[in-house]
């Protein structure tokens, strides 16, 4: 089984990590050249698992990759200090 590991990126890379489960997890700007106006996303990466079994990915707004942001760290803290939500269960 491989160690998580995180390579902390700076304000304007992307960068990846890897879980405990060996699936690697890059976030990288999406950018994208129009006549009109550049798009920009947040492209999340999950790859394939150590089984070989496809991943998948996603390509999300800033407001978009904000609120996955906050809600990670929400569910990261239940996590951590092994309560629950106050809102209805979510199944994953």
């Amino acid at each position: 089984m491989t160690t998580a590991g995180f390579n902390r990126p700076t304000a304007h890379e992307g960068g990846d990590m890897v879980t405990r489960c060996g699936r690697r997890i890059a976030v990288r700007r999406l950018r994208l050249a129009s006549t009109d106006r550049p798009i920009n996303r947040i492209a999340l990466d999950v790859g394939r698992d150590q089984g070989g079994e496809p991943g998948t990915w996603a390509a999300l707004t800033p407001g978009e990759a904000r609120d996955l942001a906050r809600l990670l760290l929400l569910q990261a803290g239940l996590a951590q200090h092994d309560t629950e939500p106050t809102g209805p269960a979510h199944d994953v």
